[in-house]
């Protein structure tokens, strides 16, 4: 139940919005206080078994129309049957998870935005994303204001125009990894992209197994033992179509594993032979942008920037596995990332 009063409470700022847009003349502080009173009387059911969601119901109808002019009672409805169908989920089954998709389904105008999701401060994206209904949770982000995650360290590349970076930590072959939780919180769809550029001869594929460093590039799996979810691989270069050329450049002879079959992007920063010093911060990879040459095809894949994968009628709960691999040190390759989201529904 403590899910339910965190969702109801998140939905307070909502419901400001909504008595201010239809200039209800009203004292907002009563209608903060009892809201937070509602809150409270649904923590109080929760250890009161005797009280039945009808009575409860009752009991918040009469405080509101006690406390709070008819105008704003009627401003307060949507709240009123929030609480109704929260109720009711908990009633049908006491270990229900809330997830943004719970949040969404019991109230569908709900903004984006951060959320009490089972005991975190989460952020939930209410609107349409990789083509599909909102209420996606996001369990992972990064851009250039935060920190580096564990597993990465920040880097500014003397010849990356002041970008600053999140690079491999460590300045040796493999992969680094950051693993995200989904606290509880079951999915059947995946939803994410990830923007990085090309340091050096990034040889594209390399050989080995799921576990090793399989390409140059980011690698997104979940569980364990690991299952892939997206390949996002970096070329040699953007003229070329053999040797460590993406395997989506026209003519390309080189295919990627099994396990990646068509779950993968692949672009090159550079349309020459590359630098081992340079950056190709000109050329972001991944953003389904700037294709020359007979890297064309590359950018013409659907979804780009997106990645998307529908597993159904699937209930999955694995963890997602963001690593950054590279089978070289740095001084011939790397693949820094400047941003990354992952979402799940």
């Amino acid at each position: 139940m403590d899910n339910i009063s965190l969702v109801l409470q998140n939905k307070i700022d909502y419901l400001m919005r909504q008595v201010n847009d239809n200039n209800v003349n009203s004292n907002l502080s009563l209608i903060q206080d009892t809201m937070n009173s509602i809150i409270q009387q649904i923590m109080v059911h929760a250890n009161n078994t005797n009280r039945s969601t009808d009575e409860l119901l009752q009991l918040l109808n009469a405080s509101l129309i006690k406390d709070i002019s008819i105008p704003t009672a009627a401003a307060v409805n949507d709240v009123l049957l929030i609480v109704k169908e929260l109720l009711q989920i908990q009633n049908g089954s006491s270990t229900q998870t809330v997830s943004c998709k719970v949040i969404k389904a019991a109230h569908p105008n709900s903004p984006s935005g951060y959320y009490h999701v089972n005991g975190h401060n989460t952020y939930c994206y209410m609107g349409e994303l990789c083509g599909q209904d909102g209420g996606w949770t996001r369990i992972a982000y990064l851009d250039m204001t935060m920190n580096c995650p564990s597993g990465l360290q920040e880097w500014f590349p003397s010849s990356g125009k002041g970008n600053r970076v999140c690079r491999r930590k460590g300045n040796s072959a493999g992969c680094r990894s950051n693993v995200f939780q989904t606290n509880g919180i079951s999915y059947s769809q995946i939803c994410g992209k990830v923007v990085g550029y090309q340091k050096g001869r990034t040889d594209g594929l390399n050989i080995g197994n799921i576990n090793k460093p399989y390409i140059d590039g980011v690698s997104i799996t979940r569980g364990s033992p690991r299952k892939h979810v997206w390949s996002y691989i970096a070329g040699i270069r953007s003229d070329v179509n053999t040797g460590a050329t993406c395997p989506c450049n026209a003519g390309a002879t080189n295919t990627v594993p099994s396990f990646v079959g068509e779950h993968y992007y692949c672009e090159s920063g550079a349309n020459s032979e590359p630098s081992l010093t340079t950056v190709y911060t000109g050329d972001p990879l991944w953003d389904g942008n700037n294709c020359p040459s007979v890297e064309a095809p590359c950018c013409n894949g659907t979804g780009l920037p997106w990645f998307f994968r529908d597993y159904g009628n699937a209930t999955i709960t694995d963890y997602i596995e963001l690593r950054v691999c590279g089978n070289e040190v740095w001084g011939n390759e790397d693949t820094p990332v400047q941003l990354y989201e992952i979402y799940v529904k």
